[in-house]
């Protein structure tokens, strides 16, 4: 099964804006952070912008936060990558004439919705700041950023 890491990289690089504002932050430097490559940074930026959570130029290697970083959910941050994909997934290949392939999907589709709901809520309960700050605490706490 292939994951996606979308919503990690789409973190990654609010978290890297956040954190080197005023540095070199051309999808250059923040693929090199994500090792990644600059083109896969700037699709991921262009949804970014598209949603309305950063402000960039094309041309110009400047983004900023579109809004403070205390105010942009991690649910924000998915449904701009991920739109309205879900989390889980039902086999819709199953034997309608096996009493558990025939019910299985209406069974699972209540029960996943359920879970859809609860990780939405949490994730609206987590903010880029406070991603960014525990970001940053572990950076300083690792020698890695100057305390």
């Amino acid at each position: 099964m292939k994951y996606s890491h979308k919503l990690s990289d789409g973190v990654h690089i609010l978290a890297y804006i956040t954190i080197f504002a005023g540095g070199d932050l051309s999808s250059a430097a923040i693929a090199a952070s994500i090792d990644s490559n600059p083109s896969l940074v700037r699709r991921l930026m262009a949804a970014l912008v598209q949603a309305g959570l950063i402000n960039s130029q094309p041309g110009a290697a400047n983004p900023t936060l579109a809004r403070p970083a205390s105010a942009i959910t991690l649910l924000d941050v998915y449904r701009a990558l991920e739109g309205d994909r879900r989390l889980l997934h039902v086999d819709v290949k199953t034997n309608p004439r096996c009493p558990v392939g025939a019910n299985i999907q209406a069974t699972l589709d209540q029960t996943y919705a359920a879970v859809q709901d609860a990780a939405e809520t949490a994730m609206a309960a987590v903010t880029l700041d406070q991603l960014t700050a525990d970001i940053t605490r572990r950076a300083r706490a690792a020698g890695q950023l100057p305390g």
